[in-house]
């Protein structure tokens, strides 16, 4: 690919981000008719030009591989297998992470949603989840929103299952991954299920969130969670930057103390 390939896909990254031509020359250092005439494939960036400007575009580790492939580069950004020896520091230090977190709930994630860890809050949760389900590699996605999933369950099904696919769209035009198109597809193609009987809106004392919660039934009582997502700062390997700490943190006393209750 020559340089007006990374020119194309630097000028779309900018326009993605809202930024000027001015304005990324200038936080990157250079100027506005240098960053024109890499866009336009009139000047083959170095490079450190081009680490630079993903850099200020906050473009994804796997993504500034590919910037430099279409500049005539090689790739900078290994992408190790979770399961190796290189990364067994890691591993344990998520794995300690996940069981000081219980027991409230929290799993890690990868770019596509599948979990390569979990803790026992999350165990919990998954009861009367159907089997097929539960076969590896489970999918976080799957797990919550199909209707032989957590979906009966949830109380507020249709605000949290859009704040999902929400999420999911925002993720896949800077990835431009086909696992993770098929997967959205998939999951919004689930009928929602709405949940009859009394008590259906959610649980019955009005509680002022902070977020919007996660709204679920466990054994008779509704536990309601808000949800927070960590990665990695700085990272240098594809594998690690598209790791995601998810964790569900108690919106309510009644909520934590269940959880307590429940810890063995």
């Amino acid at each position: 690919m020559t340089s007006a390939g990374v020119g194309a896909l630097l000028r779309t990254w900018r326009e993605r981000r809202g930024i000027s031509q001015l304005e990324l020359a200038g936080r990157a250092g250079s100027s506005s008719r240098h960053i024109s005439f890499v866009e336009n494939g009139r000047s083959r960036p170095s490079e450190e030009m081009v680490l630079r400007l993903a850099e200020h575009l906050g473009v994804p580790v796997r993504e500034r591989n590919v910037l430099l492939v279409a500049a005539g580069f090689a790739p900078r950004y290994a992408c190790t297998p979770l399961d190796a020896p290189e990364l067994g520091v890691l591993r344990e230090g998520l794995e300690r992470l996940l069981s000081a977190y219980e027991p409230y709930p929290a799993l890690v994630v990868d770019a596509t949603y599948q979990v390569v860890a979990a803790n026992r809050g999350i165990t919990m949760l998954l009861g009367g989840v159907a089997e097929h389900l539960l076969e590896p590699p489970l999918n976080a996605m799957r797990l919550t929103l199909h209707p032989e999933g957590l979906a009966p369950r949830i109380r507020n099904l249709r605000e949290w299952r859009g704040h999902l696919l929400a999420q999911m769209e925002r993720q896949i035009a800077p990835a431009r991954s086909e696992a993770l198109r098929a997967l959205y597809e998939e999951v919004s193609a689930y009928p929602v299920v709405e949940r009859g009987g009394p008590g259906g809106a959610g649980p019955a004392e009005e509680t002022a969130y902070v977020a919007l919660p996660l709204l679920i039934e466990h054994e008779g009582h509704v536990l309601s969670f808000v949800s927070t997502i960590s990665t990695f700062n700085t990272p240098m390997d594809v594998t690690v930057a598209e790791l995601a700490v998810e964790t569900l943190l108690p919106a309510d006393p009644a909520t934590a103390k269940y959880l307590r209750s429940m810890a063995p």
